[in-house]
């Protein structure tokens, strides 16, 4: 996950609680601050990494992964990522970066590219263009075998199996093809009734008092139907109501959706259903990340130990691929 700024309820359903769930499920999860990741469309951009960097941690870590069980680091910690990265570029034809959807969806939305043709992508950084051979180096120096994605991800995944196949046609069985763990996850409506995103500054964050989420999802778009108190409206046409689908009860949900049609209840009566759902939601992670914030150094060992323990790994598949492809060990 790129350090790019606070995480909100999207980052929780979308990808955070498939953690906390993997954690347990899996023999070993690697979870990563992206933080070279961030140079790749904002370089410019570096006074904040550190401190978004810790207050992301301290999020993982109120959410619920264990540093017992799973290994987070910094991405730049781990240098062996660099080096394996330096050598899946040399063996990665440039049409595969030229035709990935989410570089020319991410060129687009920086105002960097227009149009389709290959002149135009190629006037993109070279560090935005290969930040998917970047990808497969994160992937693959843990010889991953599965990596949870949402389903726009999924391209990169194949792209970093089509690169290890490569590899290994080249220079031996190095590394296995990872499969796609697609997550199951809700799409979480913003406050204007676009998809939640930093950007668009429509979030609800994590780190939220109860007061600031209470008044923040009062004035949550609605169905534009209900003018008035008096005017029936539909639910499945409500941004609010996607929140009631993941937060509420069956019986919630049924009373929420009979009195939205039938105008027996008004909106901030309905969402306030809602509201109280996700301030208890988020109220034991405001507890576990109280005494986190009020020692930081326990944030910054988190760290240290998971960079030893994955720099270990990280070396040991970096031998193997020295080895392969003739390069000192």
């Amino acid at each position: 996950m790129r350090p790019t700024g606070r995480l909100h309820l999207g980052h929780l359903h979308g990808a955070l609680r498939n953690w906390v769930r993997l954690q347990d499920e899996a023999d070993r999860c690697f979870f990563f601050v992206a933080d070279w990741h961030v140079l790749t469309t904002k370089p410019e951009a570096t006074e904040s990494i550190e401190q978004n960097t810790v207050e992301m941690v301290t999020d993982w870590l109120a959410v619920g992964l264990d540093p017992d069980k799973v290994v987070i680091f910094r991405q730049s910690a781990v240098k062996q990522h660099a080096e394996l990265h330096l050598l899946l570029s040399m063996v990665t034809p440039t049409p595969w970066l030229i035709r990935n959807p989410t570089v020319k969806e991410q060129a687009r939305d920086l105002g960097l590219i227009r149009g389709e043709s290959e002149q135009e992508v190629l006037t993109l950084s070279y560090g935005l263009l290969g930040y998917p051979v970047l990808q497969s180096a994160d992937v693959l120096i843990y010889r991953a075998t599965a990596v949870p994605v949402g389903e726009d991800q999924a391209p990169h995944i194949e792209l970093t199996r089509e690169i290890a196949r490569r590899f290994n046609h080249l220079y031996g069985p190095v590394f296995p093809e990872p499969q796609t763990l697609v997550t199951e996850a809700p799409r979480v409506p913003g406050l204007d009734g676009r998809k939640m995103s930093k950007s668009f500054h429509n979030a609800v964050w994590l780190r939220d008092p109860p007061e600031e989420v209470d008044r923040k999802l009062s004035r949550m778009m609605t169905d534009p139907r209900r003018v008035r108190r008096s005017d029936p409206g539909e639910p499945e046409d409500c941004p609010a109501f996607r929140l009631h689908r993941i937060y509420c009860t069956a019986e919630e949900i049924d009373f929420v959706t009979r009195g939205c049609r039938s105008a027996s209840i008004g909106c901030l009566e309905c969402k306030k259903i809602m509201i109280r759902h996700v301030i208890e939601d988020l109220s034991p992670m405001a507890a576990r990340r109280q005494p986190l914030e009020a020692e930081p150094a326990r944030v910054h060992e988190t760290l240290r130990e998971g960079q030893e323990r994955a720099q270990a790994v990280a070396e040991a598949t970096m031998k193997d691929v020295r080895q392969a492809v003739g390069l000192p060990a």
